[in-house]
């Protein structure tokens, strides 16, 4: 038996999330968007519009990480439609963007998940020990805590991956900017060669390595919280705490990700019933990027297999 198990830490979990639907929500990006013809085009949309899956992200947690002390959803003066409807559970708290913000409101309102991700520290009353999750990252099995946390040290699923400047291929096409690059600049700032790669499973991270990075580096904070819309000149904070906790030797490596993912939804109805019947089963983890986009008849599949996997 683990330390870990023999004396039990505290952990909690933090979702952000956003009702993109919302039409309040719509008008207040208005004033920041200089291409206002941008704001309902499906691209720039499937960042903010939801199908109302945090429900089965939070029941998912629920049912399968009992360990769990308190769900903190983050979020822009909105609630949940569904918490509304009932009470889910006294371990769901709502934060606001202002509470988290506090000190530094000039930065609000934010629609970027980075200076989100970058002041979810600041949350009161955080565990030291907590697990990011996004609302679209499910879990699908019964978890404990040495799957996140081994001796009170996090565990990092993922692999290292050379920079793309290193690779040959950035010589024939210029690398993209996105999630790939905001994890190669955090994996720089902290001093690496190249980078630990993660993908969409849940984080878990420990509150004081941003609370003491943080306070050496202000203008770092300040840099990363700026920014309302994604720009290219953030790093993703996840990948800031995970390179300086490899720096330390303070984590557990593990490649198997133990992961489900999907991010198009562009196959035959078959296809999804085939892959989701057939999940492995020592499998944790299960990424649905953008349902948003996913056609009516696939979407509903979907969300009854989730409805019945976690009730």
């Amino acid at each position: 038996m683990t330390e870990n198990n023999l004396k039990k830490i505290t952990i909690d979990a933090v979702i952000p999330w956003v009702d993109g639907n919302d039409k309040n929500h719509q008008l207040k990006m208005i004033p920041y968007i200089d291409d206002k013809s941008i704001i309902n085009s499906e691209k720039f949309r499937t960042r903010f519009d939801h199908v109302n899956e945090i429900e089965f992200a939070i029941n998912s947690i629920l049912t399968f990480a009992p360990f769990i002390r308190t769900i903190f959803i983050v979020t822009d003066n909105q609630i949940p439609q569904f918490l509304n409807n009932r009470e889910v559970s006294k371990k769901i708290s709502i934060i606001d963007h202002k509470i988290i913000f506090a000190g530094y409101e000039k930065y609000l309102p934010t629609f970027n998940n980075r200076p989100i991700e970058t002041c979810i520290h600041r949350i009161p009353d955080l565990a030291e020990h907590f697990i990011y999750f996004n609302d679209d990252t499910f879990l699908i099995n019964l978890t404990k805590p040495d799957d996140f946390f081994i001796n009170g040290l996090p565990v990092l699923r993922g692999k290292w991956t050379k920079f793309d400047e290193d690779k040959i291929k950035s010589i024939f096409k210029a690398p993209k900017k996105g999630h790939k690059t905001a994890q190669q600049q955090a994996a720089k700032k902290i001093g690496f060669k190249r980078y630990y790669r993660f993908r969409h499973t849940p984080h878990p991270m420990r509150k004081s390595i941003f609370e003491n990075y943080f306070k050496e580096h202000k203008e770092i904070f300040i840099e990363n919280i700026k920014y309302r819309f994604r720009s290219p000149n953030q790093f993703t904070p996840q990948g800031l705490a995970n390179h300086i906790e490899i720096k330390n030797k303070t984590c557990f490596l593990k490649r198997e990700l133990q992961l489900q993912y999907f991010r198009s939804y562009k196959k035959p109805l078959f296809w999804y019933h085939y892959k989701f019947n057939n999940i492995n089963t020592n499998y944790l983890f299960l990424g649905l990027q953008s349902l948003d986009r996913c056609k009516p008849k696939i979407l509903q599949f979907l969300l009854n297999w989730l409805k019945n996997k976690i009730t």
